[in-house]
């Protein structure tokens, strides 16, 4: 059997609040249902983070169900969609009823049975080819509960230690499951959560998913029993182990993505494993060009020469102060494919900003980069300033895990 995996599509993405992804997210979609046709596909996995919101626009839905639609078109015949920490479980497993007449298979939540979440996939319906374990992002709620007292770091180990026995849970559900069957089937598992070795950008938008200080689990939560684990959440493509890998995500998600190659995963198991890595085109060039004046002038000339259409940030890092910077650009992509969607000059940020410079400011700016801003006007004491680091990130931490539902 042939697996496709991919993940953290993100539909309804914009750049900087301004830009709209839809196009590219279309392109992606129909690239997809080409590729799996030509690769002759035989399950599709969607490792989470499906919309870029719980409250996805009609816009997003329709690309989603249409792509749903089409697949069903195709050589394959089995697509397992996982909720990934940006979803929300209610509106992915809302329509399961209905996908499960396509053949499609949503997960969008843990729930207290586990068994739930084991699918035993089947070749045109009929003889099973491969076992499952769609383990969508587990949330805190889901797999542990709060005890009052605990401590922060007690908080993470407990996390930690329950998310590890959800998938020794789980693995030990399929072994048993494939020895019922009575074929040495393949055992797949999903999931969606910050491993130890994945790779992250600057500007990637990954939200970090659990309160306490856990950064990212080691790769041992994986018993030895799944054949292949395919990950969601970082959207840089990551192998973590031959067998356990990240696949990104299909589009830059910020200009730090600007010059990385996307990709898809191809699971062979016909003969053995076999993994290769299928490169996704590019649909809309991003350019970031850092640097001072002379720099920022070169990159836009050769820019201008290739006339394709991209869009930039330019950050201007020069000695001198440059006070009519947004001019200078302007006048040198005048006439030309190029659209600016972020300037930035670090030398005149703490000057004092017009009204759209301060607007700009604050869309480059995260939640904790603001919050340490007001610190340091405020000059606080490092002693309560870590206390209030540490508090902050709490509160922000839980509206982030809380917020997809």
């Amino acid at each position: 059997m042939r697996i496709l995996h991919t993940s953290d599509w993100h539909l309804g993405r914009t750049l900087y609040a301004k830009k709209e992804r839809t196009e590219e997210h279309k392109a992606f979609l129909s690239w997809l249902i080409n590729t799996i046709q030509a690769q002759k596909i035989d399950l599709l996995l969607v490792a989470g983070d499906i919309f870029d919101t719980a409250s996805p626009s009609s816009t997003s839905q329709k690309m989603y169900y249409d792509f749903l639609i089409k697949i069903k078109h195709t050589a394959c015949k089995n697509v397992v969609v996982v909720g990934g920490n940006h979803d929300s479980p209610s509106f992915l497993n809302a329509p399961k009823a209905i996908l499960a007449a396509l053949n499609v298979s949503v997960i969008g939540n843990a729930t207290e049975n586990i068994e739930d979440e084991i699918l035993v996939i089947k070749e045109q319906l009929e003889n099973p080819i491969a076992i499952v374990c769609g383990v969508p992002f587990l949330r805190e709620r889901d797999i542990s509960r709060f005890a009052e007292g605990e401590s922060y770091s007690d908080r993470s180990k407990r996390i930690n230690e329950n998310i590890k026995k959800h998938y020794e849970a789980i693995a030990a559900l399929a072994f048993q499951k494939r020895i019922e069957i009575g074929s040495n089937l393949p055992i797949i598992a999903t999931g969606h959560l910050s491993v130890a070795g994945g790779k992250r950008n600057e500007d990637d938008g990954v939200r970090e998913t659990y309160i306490g200080n856990i950064e990212a689990v080691g790769s041992d939560i994986f018993p030895d029993t799944f054949d292949y684990v395919a990950l969601g959440h970082y959207h840089v493509p990551s192998t973590i182990k031959e067998h356990i890998r990240y696949c990104g995500s299909p589009i830059p998600m910020g200009f730090g993505e600007a010059k990385q190659s996307k990709c898809v995963y191809i699971i062979d198991f016909n003969n053995g494993r076999t993994i290769e890595t299928i490169e996704i085109p590019v649909f809309q060039k991003l350019a970031s060009i850092t640097g001072n004046k002379a720099n920022i002038l070169e990159s836009l000339q050769k820019l201008k020469q290739d006339k394709s259409n991209v869009w930039v940030e330019i950050i201007y890092k020069g000695d001198e102060l440059f006070p009519d910077f947004h001019t200078w650009v302007n006048e040198h992509i005048k006439d030309s494919n190029i659209e600016v969607l972020k300037l930035q000059n670090r030398q005149f940020m703490n000057e004092v900003l017009s009204l759209e410079d301060a607007t700009l400011s604050l869309e480059e700016l995260n939640t904790s980069e603001v919050f340490n801003k007001l610190l340091e006007k405020s000059n606080i004491n490092e002693e309560q300033k870590t206390t209030l680091i540490e508090s902050y990130r709490e509160i922000v931490d839980s509206l982030n895990v809380g917020g997809a539902d």
